[in-house]
């Protein structure tokens, strides 16, 4: 039974969930990072193998959101990201393991590496993927899609948002604090001073801020901004926080009612680089670092820059002393099998340029030196 269930029982049997990761991830210490930055209690969390296909943070908030999908019969999920996303990739590979179908609505980004592995992987598990130009026409081209799929399968598409960051999604990371506390309680890992994690639809770090509240951690949460400004700010992180504290309270009056404060999360934005899914160079050497030391893979868009804010700020604030824990939000498992089968040609050809163009330099640079 999930750690939030066990404490709150109401919501077992009012929250619909299914189950699809492989919890809880595992915690450990990474001693030989440890050395190199001279530091003294550095840890992961493993969500990067959370699911045996495909790991990474987006799992479990699926188990949430698509046990929604279950309860409402519904036929289709219907959600967006940039055209690399992992969100868009995992939804479509979970929604096939339950009988039900993805439409992925994509915006254009940088060119990378795993780009073309994310967009050949989700056509290989039967997405039907749409790139839109803008947000004008991906708003018009949702409600065709929406119209269309209603009309030939009998019912409307389940939406899912970015990242499957609404407040039901969110719970996911309720429950990962709850996890992260037995953990604490079985001698895994100390109580950590800070958590550092990318910030991108932020529903991993507010439903992790709110369930370190819930179960009364003093831990401070570092989010390392990965998007454009307009989607991260501290409005819309209270915002998410109250909307699903509420809801909790709502299916569990036994749930507390919780306040967040400016001091709870820190976003960082200069590690951010020139634009979302540009890498840079301290990501990038921070990915090198934690794979020499610990071969554990980071990516450009999101880890990498998270561990480089770590990196920085152990050297430059004098946190060494802390025990400070890195949350491993990339998916780790191999997913060369499902897209080297695939011809990029079957996409739809908006998509075809990812494949011709050169992907950007540091992605070139990191693939030559590996």
């Amino acid at each position: 039974m999930l750690p939030l269930f066990k404490a709150y029982p109401q919501l077992k049997t009012k929250l619909p969930y299914v189950k699809l990761a492989e919890l809880p991830t595992p915690v450990h210490k990474l001693n030989n990072l440890e050395k190199t930055l001279n530091a003294e209690q550095l840890y992961i969390k493993r969500d990067d193998i959370s699911g045996l296909i495909y790991g990474g943070n987006k799992i479990r908030k699926l188990e949430f959101l698509l046990g929604d999908v279950l309860n409402q019969q519904s036929k289709r999920v219907l959600t967006f990201g940039f055209a690399g996303s992992n969100h868009a990739l995992a939804t479509t590979i979970y929604a096939r393991s339950l009988g039900i179908r993805t439409t992925s609505m994509l915006m254009p980004q940088v060119n990378a590496h795993y780009v073309r592995r994310n967009l050949l992987t989700s056509y290989h598990y039967g997405a039907d993927i749409h790139q839109h130009q803008t947000e004008l026409t991906l708003l018009i081209h949702t409600a065709y899609q929406l119209v269309c799929y209603t009309l030939k399968e009998g019912r409307i598409p389940y939406i899912i948002a970015p990242g499957g960051s609404s407040p039901l999604g969110a719970i996911a990371y309720v429950n990962a604090a709850f996890e992260l506390k037995e953990q604490i309680l079985q001698g895994d890992i100390p109580e950590p001073d800070l958590i550092y994690l990318p910030l991108g639809t932020m529903g991993t770090a507010v439903g992790l801020l709110l369930g370190l509240k819930a179960v009364g951690l003093k831990t401070k949460v570092i989010g390392i901004r990965v998007v454009e400004a307009q989607f991260v700010n501290e409005k819309k992180i209270v915002r998410l926080f109250n909307r699903t504290n509420a809801l909790l309270h709502s299916l569990d009056s036994n749930f507390p009612i919780l306040k967040i404060t400016e001091n709870d999360l820190y976003i960082r934005d200069e590690f951010f680089g020139k634009g979302y899914g540009c890498f840079t160079e301290s990501g990038m050497k921070a990915i090198a670092q934690i794979n020499d030391d610990e071969n554990i893979s980071l990516d450009g868009t999101y880890t990498g820059k998270a561990l480089a804010a770590l990196i920085h700020d152990i050297d430059q604030k004098d946190i060494k002393h802390q025990a400070i824990l890195f949350w491993n939000t990339y998916n780790s498992r191999n997913l060369l099998t499902a897209f080297a089968k695939e011809d990029f040609h079957q996409l739809p050809e908006s998509f075809h340029h990812y494949f011709v163009d050169n992907v950007q330099l540091l992605d070139r640079e990191q693939l030559l030196v590996r």
